[in-house]
């Protein structure tokens, strides 16, 4: 098993930032950037794009798992999503569903409370081994 790497959680809160920059917010307003901590070292990040049919928008967090496999693949270990003042957000429903798909239980997830695993922020989630059952 491969050792999980170290969460700098001021290193990714940067990148966070850094990304919350480039985000696509010209109807809501509310740039959202992420960054993710993948467990082979890779920090990985995305930012919301809106889109004039609001329901088509995508979070910050498809950008990041959009960028998890397109730099190679692998698993999320610990993630930080902000907004414009640089302060930690509460991931919406879908993209908890998708931090889970992608980070699992044991993935690390900075909230405006603190640092909670996934286990706790969606409890009894749904995931694949649903599907076979």
């Amino acid at each position: 098993m491969a050792e999980i790497p170290t969460v700098d959680w001021e290193d990714l809160r940067r990148a966070a930032v850094d990304a919350c920059t480039r985000a696509y917010a010209p109807y809501s307003h509310f740039p959202v950037g992420v960054a993710g901590l993948a467990d082979d070292g890779r920090v990985l990040t995305g930012c919301n794009v809106e889109n004039a049919a609001y329901g088509v928008g995508l979070c910050a967090e498809c950008g990041l798992v959009c960028d998890l496999h397109n730099t190679g693949g692998g698993r999320l270990v610990a993630v930080l999503c902000v907004g414009g003042d640089g302060q930690a957000l509460m991931p919406c429903g879908r993209c908890r569903q998708l931090l889970w798909e992608h980070g699992g239980a044991d993935c690390l997830l900075m909230t405006p409370t603190g640092v909670l695993p996934m286990a706790e922020v969606l409890p009894q989630a749904f995931g694949a081994e649903n599907l076979r059952a």
